[in-house]
């Protein structure tokens, strides 16, 4: 026989981010609450996010922030109205947390160090008598007319007056991210947008190229997405600025997206930072046909510049072969793979160059060409894409539509966002909402 459980006001299942935010602010408006985590500790997505080092969120205006998640952004609203990045970093400030502003507008604790985020989390939590259980998964949500009544574990069931489901997605599955909280959504009648990897790094059907330049990072570089095979996209239709989220042009087809900054080459293909904002429109754009990627090593210059600079040092090194030249303009790594493509003997000397070689050798520095084959899969990306449909969640309270007293927050919901600190203030905010309007209702219930 299950043991039925004490009585909470509120029980917020998982303690990731917004979980952990939402049940201190529950708590802090006079509920009780349990928190219920799986692992064996809370905030474990916290301790990987920012390298370690927590990136909590952006000094970007409220218009481009919420750009940054795409069409979903405008559910963000009434969140950030009640906390957005003053309150959170007065929050956090309050409790003993410095934070510094570095590039790209990104802010970080000033320790560099994510353990200090959740120690302000714990403390939170503990002022205002928040309960823990943690090692205990939920399987399911009771409901008794149509409204939330309690929670059932694998170690027993729970009375409540409230349900926040704060179980995050379905990526890093080692800090708790599992996907159970859409099992349990669905189960509830909720729909499930379909789940896509976000920030994910791309494997290509070239692999054996991507292996050859492996581990080399390359820095100011210009990487487009197109819909179509590598083969057949002119070059010459490659984008000289970015479109992408966040920016205020789109782009035209066969363009889907283009960014500049840093990438790197793996074993099985491409990643670093641009691949990783570029990846979830190619996820999606995948579904419609082949994407290819062009990567233009050499952006600052025009066709004809880099002709004449060829030209150039070729004429002033004439006796050197074609990889002494080559050198000049590329990591070592990538030398020998590069000349293979050109189709050039390696051996060749500068003064042997024809014109026809050198349009060759030009054509490969403005559209290195990779056929993406699929992106890494969910548990690898960083973000979730998809999720809790936000048709069936008022963005007011965060409650559902569909069952009175179920509140969502944070990557559970389908909202996802760029780097740089708009997922975890997404989840912060959601979570704070959350927290405060089932407080509200749990308490005059």
């Amino acid at each position: 026989m299950i043991e039925e459980k004490m009585d909470w006001d509120i029980i917020v299942v998982g303690g990731g981010a917004s979980g952990l935010m939402a049940a201190g602010r529950a708590a802090e408006c006079g509920a009780k609450v349990l928190l219920i985590e799986k692992t064996d500790g809370c905030g474990k997505k916290i301790l990987v996010s920012g390298k370690t080092r927590c990136n909590l969120t952006n000094s970007a205006d409220l218009k481009n922030f919420v750009s940054m998640y795409g069409n979903n952004g405008r559910f963000l609203f009434s969140a950030f109205h009640k906390f957005f990045r003053p309150e959170l970093l007065n929050f956090l400030n309050k409790y003993g947390l410095l934070t510094k502003l570095e590039r790209g507008g990104r802010i970080f604790p000033v320790s560099d160090n994510s353990h200090d985020v959740l120690r302000i989390f714990k403390k939170y939590l503990s002022i205002n008598n928040v309960q823990i259980k943690l090692n205990t998964k939920v399987n399911g949500i009771t409901i008794k007319d149509n409204a939330v009544c309690g929670v059932k574990t694998e170690h027993g069931n729970y009375h409540c007056k409230a349900v926040i489901l704060a179980t995050g997605g379905a990526t890093w599955p080692s800090t708790g991210s599992t996907g159970n909280g859409y099992k349990i959504s669905a189960a509830l009648g909720h729909h499930i947008e379909k789940l896509k990897p976000a920030l994910v790094p791309l494997i290509v059907k070239e692999q054996k190229l991507a292996k050859s330049m492996q581990g080399v990072s390359l820095r100011n570089v210009r990487v487009t997405a197109f819909q179509g095979e590598a083969v057949s996209i002119d070059s010459k239709l490659t984008p000289d600025c970015v479109y992408g989220r966040g920016e205020k042009k789109s782009p035209r087809p066969p363009v889907i997206e283009s960014r500049f900054g840093e990438m790197l080459f793996t074993h099985f293909g491409l990643g670093g930072p641009i691949i990783l904002l570029i990846s979830l429109s190619v996820v999606e754009a995948l579904e419609k046909g082949p994407v290819s990627l062009l990567i233009d090593l050499k952006p600052a210059l025009t066709r004809e510049q880099l002709h004449k600079r060829l030209q150039r040092d070729m004429d002033n090194s004439s006796k050197r072969k074609i990889s002494g030249i080559i050198k000049e303009y590329l990591p070592a790594k990538m030398i020998e793979p590069f000349i293979d493509l050109t189709g050039i003997d390696k051996e060749k000397l500068a003064h042997q160059i024809t014109a026809a070689e050198r349009g060759k050798i030009v054509e490969l520095f403005k559209a290195l060409r990779f056929n993406i084959k699929a992106p890494l899969s969910l548990e690898k990306a960083i973000v979730t894409a998809g999720g809790v449909s936000l048709d069936e969640i008022d963005q007011r309270t965060m409650v559902s539509k569909l069952i009175k007293g179920l509140y969502f927050c944070g990557e559970l919901m389908d909202i996802d966002a760029d780097t740089g600190g708009y997922n975890l203030q997404a989840a912060f905010s959601t979570g704070y909402l959350a927290g405060e309007k089932a407080a509200e209702y749990a308490i005059h219930l």
